[in-house]
């Protein structure tokens, strides 16, 4: 028997991670950020949250930009 044989590229290679914000199991590739550019299709080279996780992320720590509550009429 050859190794060629019993072992294949995807034994090799994760395909799915578990995201540790939300716990689902997704596919890796699409649906993770890739973070290092260096590693290119490393499964350490994916963030361990999940796109859309990281955008949920991002818009609630995002900074509120309302005009009138930084804005006052100048006291001279």
């Amino acid at each position: 028997m050859d190794i060629g044989e019993q072992f294949s590229l995807e034994h090799l290679l994760f395909k799915e991670r578990k995201c540790r914000s939300c716990g689902e199991s997704k596919d890796l590739i699409s649906e993770f950020y890739l973070t290092r550019k260096t590693k290119k299709g490393h499964p350490s080279a994916y963030a361990y949250e999940c796109k859309d996780c990281t955008v949920k992320r991002v818009m609630e720590s995002r900074k509120r930009r309302d005009p009138f509550t930084d804005w006052g009429y100048p006291d001279w």
